[in-house]
């Protein structure tokens, strides 16, 4: 299962002789235990973020040579785990960028909200004078009659 001579468990399975729900068990506890256990299906790109953290961690401390040794060994560039190294890095910034994020969505919410309930204040206050015009209105029709008691 380890590369560079790793393969689908399907395969692995047919070639051993040993049924893929063993091998995908004996997998799942290897990783339990630690151990890096990529998947083999196309390269790097099948990995999981689990695989890619571990490939991390692992070649942290190595130097140029050893880490050379180590991509050839698992099948995959340096490059590679530079990208996956400035990931890891990001991914904990990730909760203080949403946290910064969600307050100014909070706060221009709220400056809406109180926007609103001004032109709300105002437009119930006109609501009122003009109730209020129109009551006026129907008493003074009703003691000077229409027109406001103009005779001609």
């Amino acid at each position: 299962m380890l590369p560079p001579n790793n393969m689908p468990l399907g395969r692995l399975a047919k070639h051993e002789g040993i049924s893929t729900g063993t091998l995908a068990k004996w997998r799942a506890e290897a990783r339990a235990k630690g151990q890096f256990l990529p998947d083999a299906k196309a390269g790097p790109e099948g990995w999981s973020s689990e695989d890619k953290l571990a490939a991390v961690i692992e070649t942290a401390s190595l130097n140029e040579a050893e880490l050379g040794a180590y991509c050839r060994r698992r099948g995959i560039h340096a490059e590679q785990l530079a990208v996956w190294r400035q990931a890891c890095a990001r991914a904990n910034d990730w909760e203080r960028v949403t946290s910064r994020q969600i307050a100014r969505e909070t706060r221009d919410a709220n400056k809406r909200i109180q926007q609103l309930e001004r032109e709300l204040a105002r437009k119930e206050k006109a609501l009122a004078e003009a109730a209020a015009l129109m009551v006026l209105r129907k008493k003074a029709e009703a003691i000077w009659g229409p027109e406001g008691g103009a005779e001609e």
